[in-house]
């Protein structure tokens, strides 16, 4: 993409354009942010109801499909997303909308288990929601009855993951020593 095909597709001059946007990037981050606001606006309202673990299952699962569905529909985003891992300053705008949803997630799998450990969940759900956005553009990029099964086992793997008693308790298993 070319600053000045962006200019004449927007109707305006190259100048106003650089007005705005002094580059690609800013352009690509705007459209990023605009969508980011969309997703937790999404997550924020499939979770607000949640009341025990099988509504948060539901909830979860439904957020999947969802997003997937965007996905699907508005190839855009995948080319927005692709571009934020080519720019390290966007790149560190995925991690930070990955974290904030997080801890959406996280704060409402608390709600339905106070005795939650806040700090195991919050990791698997900022894992958890970095790799959604992966995991949505590999399905993309592969054929459809492909990115469709893609997209039903990374459900089912992040579901039992975040619904997992350990997480819930505070996991109390030894640590694996790599040496």
């Amino acid at each position: 993409m070319r600053m000045s095909e962006v200019a004449e597709m927007a109707g305006i001059s190259i100048g106003s354009l650089y007005q705005y946007f002094p580059d690609k990037s800013a352009i690509i981050q705007t459209l990023a942010r605009r969508y980011n606001a969309e997703g937790r606006k999404c997550i924020e309202a499939e979770l607000s109801n949640v009341r025990d673990i099988d509504g948060f299952r539901d909830a979860f699962a439904r957020l999947i499909d969802i997003y997937y569905g965007i996905f699907l529909a508005e190839p855009v985003i995948r080319d927005i997303w692709s571009a934020t891992q080519a720019d390290k300053a966007l790149a560190e705008l995925e991690i930070e909308e990955s974290r904030a949803n997080a801890e959406l997630v996280a704060a409402t799998l608390v709600r339905v288990r106070p005795n939650a450990d806040l700090e195991q969940l919050t990791a698997s759900a900022f894992l958890i929601m970095y790799l959604g956005e992966a995991t949505m553009r590999l399905a993309i990029s592969v054929g459809r009855a492909e990115g469709d099964r893609l997209v039903e086992r990374y459900k089912r793997m992040v579901l039992e993951e975040l619904c997992r008693v350990d997480l819930a308790q505070g996991d109390n298993s030894p640590s694996i020593n790599p040496h």
